[in-house]
């Protein structure tokens, strides 16, 4: 971290490096591997100093707040705190759109779903060099491989989108996950779960909970979804990642300040981890981090 501690600013200079570091990484590997350069991720980013959150993104995955709902302690709502980069979203196309005027050919609708240059859905990410770089797409090696998408410019970018927001007393918890989770459960129903679940496993409860909403969508069991061998799965649903963090373990370490009495309330499970790939049988990956 630089000198000075936490910002904006230092957050995009993480996101610019970590970009060009993978830049340096399909450089080195491009004349073994030439398909690297199609490989891509979405990025998100939360982190709390001085009672100050940041959440930052590349692409589709997301951040949700629980909140509570003044004067009342059964109520919560859901409080979306990241931007899906997704051309899905018509703002999103219009943003894309806006960017290549000369390019009628952008942002095309294909296969159920709008895609820049008919291949890729978030406009936003780390990697997906050949989006990025012309230079590759002419490349011969790479022609072998994937068909050259026609561009002028980057067609996608590595600029993240950031919110800066203060820690309130009524905020409860975060939910960080990719939109594979999103895909299946609304902020708010992901929200009411949490809220309504003990914290032990309520990462996997999630997934659990989108596997289901994907099985219903078939109009199959959650049971026969699971058992969809390697391969095909993916075509039922994606990789749900997610994270879940507790807010009351950030409140209760402020509180140290005013004495020992209030270590009491640090909580046991600030932080509960679970991850499914859409390649892989359900495994028990489920993760308490104390």
């Amino acid at each position: 971290m630089e000198q000075g501690g936490l910002s904006a600013d230092v957050i995009k200079k993480a996101f610019s490096a970590t970009e060009e570091e993978f830049l340096r990484v399909v450089k080195r590997s491009w004349p073994m591997k030439p398909s690297i350069a199609s490989v891509g991720s979405c990025c998100l980013v939360g982190a709390i100093t001085n009672d100050v959150l940041y959440v930052a993104n590349l692409g589709d995955s997301r951040a949700v707040l629980g909140r509570k709902v003044n004067g009342s302690k059964r109520t919560v709502v859901a409080e979306r705190l990241s931007t899906d980069h997704n051309v899905s979203d018509e703002q999103v196309r219009r943003e894309v759109e806006a960017l290549h005027p000369d390019d009628s050919h952008v942002v095309v609708y294909t296969r159920g779903v709008w895609r820049i240059k008919g291949i890729i859905q978030v406009s936003r990410s780390i990697g997906d060099v050949y989006l990025k770089k012309p230079e590759f797409n002419r490349d011969p090696m790479y022609q072998q491989f994937i068909t050259p998408v026609p561009m002028k410019r980057p067609v996608v970018t590595a600029e993240p989108s950031i919110l800066t927001r203060n820690i309130k007393p009524q905020d409860m918890f975060l939910i960080f996950a990719s939109d594979g989770l999103w895909e299946q459960l609304s902020d708010e129903a992901a929200v009411e779960l949490v809220f309504k679940n003990p914290r032990a496993g309520i990462a996997k409860r999630l997934v659990r909970a989108a596997l289901h909403e994907a099985a219903k969508k078939r109009e199959m069991r959650y049971a026969d979804i699971k058992k969809i061998e390697k391969g095909i799965r993916r075509h039922f649903h994606d990789d749900i990642t997610v994270i879940v963090v507790y807010l009351d373990q950030h409140k209760s370490s402020s509180k140290r300040k005013l004495g020992n009495n209030a270590l009491s309330s640090i909580t046991q499970a600030p932080v509960d981890i679970y991850s499914l790939s859409a390649e892989e049988v359900e495994q028990d990956m489920h993760h308490i981090i104390k």
